[in-house]
């Protein structure tokens, strides 16, 4: 009984001492899959993903303060459909020769209490940046059950209008207004002497 309650201290202090400084994560990009819905023709909403995606993110709970600097490879995009794929990838739509990546760099962190509920930043697409603001739900940080380190993970949305990036083919006729969802898991990363950060 005493080995119990001494272990539930133990792993109390250190949650708390891992939520009380700023930590490094990076994502990890097997449970990382930002995807896409968009009418098509009005029939049906059509749906795709992109496969390749790094990056990190700095959290600090206590002082409600963080940041996001994210890259998708832009021709991992996979709709299950491989012509599809391959016109997405041309020039009347992401044109990945040219356009390569899509990145995300926080520009704020916004906390409801301990919840992280927003993160505004800018979104550089098709070679057009501007702002954007995530809506976060389900966010949650806590000690990985199978890697041993401190992990936070949260899914991330919202909704952007592609003509604005400069993507407007078959505008109106394929949708104009994007729905952008983000699933997100990030593990804190350790220094060259082993202490995590």
């Amino acid at each position: 009984m005493k080995k119990s309650l001494l272990a539930a201290v133990l792993l109390s202090a250190a949650t708390l001492s891992a939520q009380a400084a700023e930590s490094t994560y990076k994502i990890d990009p097997t449970h990382t899959f930002p995807t896409f819905e968009i009418s098509h023709l009005g029939f049906s909403t059509f749906r795709g993903r992109f496969d390749k995606t790094e990056g990190s993110i700095t959290l600090d709970i206590a002082k409600k303060t963080g940041s996001v600097d994210v890259t998708i490879d832009a021709n991992s995009i996979s709709t299950g459909v491989a012509k599809l794929d391959e016109h997405l990838k041309n020039e009347d739509f992401f044109d990945t020769k040219k356009y390569p990546t899509i990145s995300f760099k926080s520009t704020k962190f916004k906390f409801d209490g301990d919840k992280l509920d927003e993160v505004t930043g800018d979104l550089t697409m098709h070679g057009v940046t501007k702002p954007v603001t995530l809506d976060v739900d389900d966010f949650v940080c806590k000690q990985h059950p199978l890697a041993g380190v401190w992990a936070c993970g949260a899914n991330l949305e919202t909704k952007i209008k592609r003509s604005e990036w400069g993507i407007s083919k078959y505008s109106p006729n394929v949708g104009e207004e994007v729905e952008l969802k983000i699933e997100v898991e990030a593990h804190q990363q350790k220094d060259a002497a082993g202490s995590k950060r």
